[in-house]
């Protein structure tokens, strides 16, 4: 730019001294003609006369050239002109320099104004057209000033051209704005050990390698984790925008006959909810990940802002704090960067089959976990007592740190539990919950470590019901099971095409019983008593005290369209182990149970 000004400035004073060439070289030749004319008229009087001009008085000047007068006025006033916007150009060129010094960047338009206060190539023309070559470098400086003037059309027209582009697949009805989502997905799963729980891994329940079950492996092949999604937003006013979202997958209830001749995998509701959001506020209703799942971006109800890691697995990853559950919610943003929310959600309160309870009034009262679907009569019981909507609550915050997206999360909740007591003829309630903090942050470039932890008393619903909430005690009361859950993570994605993953976790609940008086009982040695809760010794092998898995996942895009999707493989492996609080079993029950496994996914997800 200030080449192009001091070319500008150049320009000027060439042609400021052109012009002053030129009237003296015009005053000059008017003055040589006046002294011809002078002396021709002088010789023509000395011929009659010596110095006596005929018809005229010998003291007279001669008459200057009217037309010569006006040129040379005409040449002044240029030249005035051409002062008067060197001098402008003079303040401008300062200004701009003293814009440089202050780092403020110069826009096309101070070039623009340059030219405007300085010389056009028609005023060039007019006042140079005695210097040769004049016009032309002057027109090639106005020239160079006209491509930062078409640069923001040409960058309009580039967005415009943008806009233009096929975008992913939607419709609309009205103003509504509907876009159709998911992936079909065919997966191969390998177990060493004959898990027998279909394409989600029931991680409370890997067989030991003394039982048949633990000397068998199985493979298989799935579509059942294809998924289908539909998501809707629709304008309500300038500042408020109604959102309905629905997604599905395949792994519902199974006929008796699933796997005879048709392999029919059942529709199942994973997420159905409607959200309205009025400029800081939103409000949710349906069915919906439970506000305690960590979040991967603020506190945004779409499944892809929602951290459940990138495993094949259906099941995820142990240590991971998820639900999916109906709910309300209603969540503030105070700043771009901080929300906080709140939500009341359908619980279940949870028992497996290895607590013992005191009398059997007490097991339809808790949801067995049991996952067996297959025929009407599982144990499985969706009605058991709700004495009120778990309470969650959380805040999270993003910004960047040295640069890096941060994003850091801390949330509770609060649940409470009711039975009904046979032994004392009414019903017990106790209030248990507990505290989650998470994080994620970009550590280096394309680089992202991930944190989770919970702890707290009855939060066995969270955990996967991996383990109880709580038990009841001898005398008929409850006692909610102390448990917590980490995982911990690395995400990298080095480029477009891949991507990889590793994660660990693990889940783990503290031992709860007493002593029930029962005759001919023995319990920890103590003869007359029956062991009730759960984690006593001798109790069922299944009373899982620690449950562990590291997980590696390799993701490479072989192709990709913003107009017709992605085609990816996923390949998964995992490493679990499970220890119980007990193994004095008849046989010896080994100390744990190991378990490998292999996912191998091909996958495609629509734009």
């Amino acid at each position: 730019m200030r080449r192009i000004i001091l070319c500008l400035i150049a320009a000027i004073l060439f042609a400021g001294s052109s012009a002053w060439a030129a009237a003296g070289d015009d005053d000059k030749e008017a003055r040589s003609s006046e002294k011809s004319k002078a002396s021709t008229e002088k010789k023509a009087s000395e011929t009659p006369k010596t110095g006596v001009c005929a018809g005229s008085n010998p003291g007279e000047p001669a008459t200057a050239n009217p037309r010569l007068q006006s040129e040379v006025q005409q040449l002044k006033q240029l030249v005035q002109e051409q002062a008067d916007r060197l001098r402008g150009l003079q303040q401008r060129l300062a200004e701009v320099e003293s814009e440089v010094a202050a780092d403020k960047p110069a826009t096309t338009n101070t070039v623009a104004s340059i030219t405007a206060a300085g010389i056009t190539a028609a005023d060039a023309t007019g006042v140079g057209a005695t210097a040769a070559g004049q016009p032309a470098m002057i027109a090639e400086a106005a020239g160079s000033t006209a491509q930062p003037r078409a640069a923001p059309a040409a960058t309009q027209e580039e967005n415009k051209h943008q806009e233009r582009k096929p975008s992913p697949l939607y419709f609309e009805i009205g103003r509504a704005h509907f876009t159709p989502g998911g992936f079909v997905d065919l997966t191969e799963f390998t177990r060493t050990t004959n898990l027998g729980s279909g394409i989600a891994t029931a991680f409370q329940s890997l067989p030991y390698n003394n039982t048949p079950t633990g000397r068998l492996t199985e493979t298989h092949f799935s579509a059942q984790y294809s998924r289908l999604s539909l998501k809707v937003d629709a304008p309500v006013t300038d500042s408020t925008l109604l959102t309905g979202y629905v997604e599905s997958d395949f792994l519902g209830f199974q006929p008796a006959n699933a796997y005879i001749t048709s392999n029919s995998n059942s529709l199942r509701m994973r997420v159905f909810w409607a959200n309205i959001k009025h400029n800081k506020w939103e409000v949710l209703a349906g069915q919906e990940w439970s506000l305690l799942t960590p979040n991967r971006k603020g506190l945004s109800p779409y499944t892809p802002d929602v951290f459940y890691t990138f495993n094949e697995d259906p099941n995820f990853q142990v240590g991971l704090i998820w639900a999916r559950q109906a709910q309300f919610r209603v969540v503030y943003h105070a700043t771009p960067k901080l929300a906080i929310g709140v939500s009341a959600e359908n619980p279940q309160q949870i028992a497996p089959a290895s607590v013992v309870f005191p009398s059997t009034t007490f097991l339809t009262q808790f949801d067995n976990t049991s996952s067996a679907t297959n025929a009407a009569t599982d144990t499985i019981n969706p009605f058991v007592p709700r004495l009120r909507p778990d309470r969650v609550v959380k805040l999270a915050y993003g910004w960047g740190l040295m640069g890096r997206p941060f994003h850091v999360e801390a949330g509770g909740v609060i649940r409470s539990f009711k039975v009904f007591n046979a032994f004392a003829n009414n019903t017990d309630t106790i209030t248990g919950g507990g505290g989650s903090v998470n994080l994620n942050l970009q550590v280096i470039r394309k680089l992202t470590l991930i944190a989770n932890s919970f702890y707290g008393d009855g939060g066995g619903r969270y955990i996967e019901g991996l383990g109880p909430d709580a038990i009841v005690k001898p005398n008929g009361t409850l006692s909610a099971v102390h448990s917590g859950a980490g995982l911990g993570g690395l995400e990298w994605t080095p480029n477009r095409r891949y991507m990889f993953d590793a994660y660990y976790g693990a889940a783990y609940f503290q031992r709860n019983f007493g002593f029930f008086p029962t005759p001919g009982s023995t319990c920890n040695g103590l003869p007359g008593f029956l062991c009730v809760g759960f984690g006593f010794p001798g109790s069922p092998n299944t009373t899982n005290r620690v449950i562990q898995e590291a997980t590696v996942d390799v993701i490479p895009t072989l192709w990709s369209s913003e107009e017709y999707g992605r085609f990816q493989v996923i390949a998964q492996y995992s490493y679990l182990k499970r220890s119980p609080w007990s193994t004095l079993t008849t046989p010896p029950t080994p100390k744990n149970a190991h378990l490998s496994m292999v996912y191998a996914g091909i996958r495609y997800i629509l734009p």
